[in-house]
């Protein structure tokens, strides 16, 4: 009991960042508190019933006090309010050399594969002083992916991606577990994120693995439903070309434009009549039910490699 820690180990840079923020916060919530206690306690004890004292109130101007308890708490605020906006955004931007790991929960598990094509259930392997990228969905309800050793924890969403980032400090086995009920097993979706040393994690990446990588996966995926027939190589009228197109400008229908990342192509796949490209008509059919979210992240993955092609990009997607 005496080993019991208060508060779980530091594991990656964020975690010192934010024990630092929590600290301060529960260091000026303690001032207060104490303080208002303390006068409570000096109160009740000089104007207790029965004691002899001046009870007698005056009108008197204390507007420096008022001044003070409105300025005072008001800086305060704005000091933590401004902390917590700048540790938001530096947890939200991941580095752009950070290593991309897919993750999928499901009722009741957390599904991890590397680029490589490595594939973990309940299991996630990284190595030390190397940033990682997670780029997140859920296959069904709303799951919470939280590692307490690294102080991170982000809503894994049905129907969208979410990213969160971490550097990992300290090689060992640290707790991961799933924040957001999530349904009847829920305290059973749990696992662990093993941190290697790089050299250990090379060489775990190239032996506890398959040999076809995400982006090759997902081109068999793209050949065996039969993506080519609407999306040549050449231009078509059925579906717009799509070599070059991630990080592209699509215009769209409506007649705005988005930018070809991870996310539309990802909606695209889902759902391709939410952002319908201009020059082509909606019948590609949606795969939301059709593919699996691993199918779904390979082709991605997939489409993310196809050369520039002839114009494609900037006005196409699938």
């Amino acid at each position: 009991m005496l080993n019991f820690p208060l508060v779980p180990e530091q594991a990656a840079t964020s975690a010192s960042k934010m024990d630092l923020l929590f600290f301060a916060l529960i260091g000026v919530s303690a001032f207060f508190i104490i303080l208002i206690f303390v006068l409570i306690v000096i109160f009740s004890i000089r104007y207790r019933r029965g004691r002899e004292i001046d009870r007698v109130i005056r009108r008197t101007d204390f507007m420096k006090l008022e001044i003070a308890w409105i300025v005072i708490p008001t800086l305060i605020s704005l000091v933590i309010f401004g902390w917590s906006a700048w540790l938001y955004f530096v947890d939200k931007t991941p580095p752009a050399d950070a290593t991309e790991i897919y993750v999928v929960g499901k009722q009741w598990m957390w599904k991890i594969q590397h680029q490589n094509g490595n594939r973990e259930i309940n299991e996630l392997h990284v190595p030390t002083g190397k940033p990682v990228k997670l780029i997140m969905t859920s296959e069904d309800v709303i799951h919470s992916f939280f590692i307490p050793a690294f102080r991170i924890k982000q809503d894994v969403l049905p129907g969208r991606y979410t990213t969160e980032w971490f550097t990992p400090t300290k090689a060992g086995e640290y707790h991961l577990f799933c924040a957001e009920y999530c349904g009847t097993n829920h305290s059973a979706m749990i696992g662990k994120v093993v941190v290697m040393d790089p050299m250990d994690f090379q060489h775990w990446l190239a032996t506890s693995g398959t040999i076809e990588s995400m982006a090759s996966l997902g081109e068999q995926v793209f050949k065996e439903y039969g993506c080519a027939a609407c999306h040549r190589s050449e231009d078509s009228d059925r579906g717009p070309m799509l070599s070059g197109l991630a990080g592209s400008i699509v215009s769209l229908q409506n007649g705005g434009t988005v930018v070809a990342d991870k996310e539309y192509l990802r909606e695209s796949i889902n759902d391709p009549g939410a952002k319908i490209v201009a020059g082509y008509k909606p019948i590609m059919p949606a795969y939301r039910t059709t593919l699996s979210q691993e199918q779904i992240n390979q082709l991605v993955e997939y489409l993310l490699t196809l050369p520039q092609g002839r114009g494609s990009g900037v006005r196409s997607a699938k």
